[in-house]
């Protein structure tokens, strides 16, 4: 995607890798939207760190930068011998599955790396193969988010009035993104729409992720509270709903996806609007039965409690980045505590389809569709 920082219009891409220094550069998107910038981890834990600390976050972004983290970890290693090397990779490939518990690309992208890493005869072949594979895994995220688009702008009227939530956008993948993909490409052929961002509560992701996409790509949008959307629906301001997928399940079509996505879902069921995920293939998990089996990540309760920000001087009068600092504001009563789960699971029954980017299918039929789907087993 292309980005304008102070003037300067450049293409980014959210993860990529400096083979010169063993390094995962990522965007810094807790720094969203006030500050743009890029980190480069040193070693297969920061990588993963990065990860847990939603420096990086998104599925196909972090399915990427653990394919890199374990590509990374693998170039570490300074030996001969294949079965130390083995145990290190069991262990580099552990730390960054870790990283983030709901989300299946991280995994799906390392087996892809530890598939293609096995012909390697020698250490230096199965590094060389670890990282070829982690950057195909890159390229095949882009290509994925771009058909999903093709198949998505479809969807999208001149005229329409489009709800999202949290960011399944650019910044979630390693370029274009899954629900803004759509968006994208409808803008391409001209269509005029305007697009609703959920705030997405407690990270704010809608507001600071989306939005921002949203305005460097000048497609008309506003950011409305997460309870909103209700009150929006039965007014008939919402014609579509379209999210991404942190993990969708093949063989059901349910659907775990940022925290509050179940709630639009029946919501859209409730007034009639279809109600469509997007994905790419690297977010199908095609071994698990049931949703309830998803695990579910409880992350600390002080997203729930206050918020982050940027606080300018006091003693300016015109807030200049420069003069404003990142801070986190307690909202919540002092001595309350807070769940903070941070996904929930939408049953297929609430799903209108599923695009991906072999085409859009209802969500029951992903298992019947499966070979075509890369189903490998």
């Amino acid at each position: 995607m292309n980005v304008t920082v102070r003037g300067r219009t450049r293409h980014y891409r959210t993860v990529t890798f400096d083979a010169a220094t063993n390094s995962v550069r990522l965007i810094e998107q807790r720094l969203l939207p006030h500050e743009f910038k890029i980190v480069a981890t040193p070693d297969f834990r920061a990588t993963a760190a990065a990860i847990t600390d939603m420096i990086v976050r998104g599925a196909g972004a972090i399915g990427a930068t653990a394919a890199y983290g374990l590509a990374q970890g693998a170039l570490a290693f300074r030996g001969r011998d294949l079965k130390k090397f083995s145990a290190h990779i069991g262990k580099v490939y552990q730390v960054l599955k870790n990283a983030r518990p709901t989300a299946v690309d991280p995994v799906n992208a390392m087996n892809d790396v530890r598939r293609h890493m096995a012909p390697g005869q020698t250490v230096a072949e199965q590094q060389a193969l670890a990282l070829a594979a982690a950057e195909e895994f890159a390229r095949e995220d882009v290509q994925h988010c771009e058909a999903i688009g093709r198949h998505g702008a479809k969807l999208i009227r001149d005229g329409m009035k489009i709800l999202t939530h949290c960011n399944a956008g650019w910044l979630a993948f390693v370029d274009i993104g899954t629900a803004t993909a759509p968006m994208y490409a409808a803008q391409a052929q001209g269509k005029k729409f305007h697009v609703f961002c959920d705030e997405t509560r407690p990270r704010s992701q809608g507001a600071t992720l989306t939005a921002w996409e949203l305005a460097q790509q000048k497609i008309s949008h506003q950011i409305i509270a997460d309870n909103a959307a209700g009150h929006l629906m039965q007014r008939g301001e919402i014609d579509l709903v379209i999210v991404g997928s942190d993990r969708t399940l093949g063989r059901t079509g349910e659907v775990a996806n940022k925290i509050g996505t179940y709630t639009k879902a029946v919501l859209a069921a409730r007034h009639k609007i279809p109600f469509y995920v997007a994905i790419p293939l690297s977010t199908i998990d095609w071994n698990l039965k049931r949703g309830f089996d998803i695990p579910i990540e409880e992350r600390h309760g002080h997203e729930v409690l206050g918020a982050w920000g940027m606080v300018s001087n006091p003693s300016s009068t015109i807030q200049h980045p420069a003069s404003a600092r990142r801070a986190y504001v307690r909202v919540a009563n002092p001595t309350s505590g807070a769940r903070n789960p941070g996904f929930d699971v939408t049953p297929a029954e609430l799903i209108t389809g599923i695009i991906t980017p072999v085409g859009i299918f209802k969500p029951r039929e992903l298992w019947k569709r499966r070979r075509e789907l890369g189903f490998a087993g």
